[in-house]
């Protein structure tokens, strides 16, 4: 299952999220995969594309992060899962 990860930095923490990814990298479990990010032009908020079958590892991710980023999870599927599933409506 993938998932949009939006990643809101807490005020001030964007130097404090970079040093600790240079640092100690993603910090994700073993399982949960990253695809891809994008990080907004104020350097506010990051849009990044997680997989996993667990969902319980994104919240042990999140643990690592939660003290300089809040976090918002949702369940996605691609466009092409969406057509499929809207032809059955």
């Amino acid at each position: 299952m993938q998932y949009m990860v939006i990643e809101r930095f807490r005020d001030g923490c964007i130097q404090d999220v970079y040093r600790r990814f240079n640092e100690r990298g993603r910090l994700a479990p073993e399982g949960l995969h990253y695809i891809a990010s994008w990080i907004d032009e104020g350097l506010t908020t990051c849009y990044q594309v997680m997989e996993c079958e667990d969902r319980s590892l994104i919240d042990t991710w999140i643990a690592n992060w939660c003290d300089l980023v809040e976090f918002e999870v949702i369940p996605v599927i691609n466009s092409a899962e969406a057509a499929k599933r809207a032809e059955l409506l």
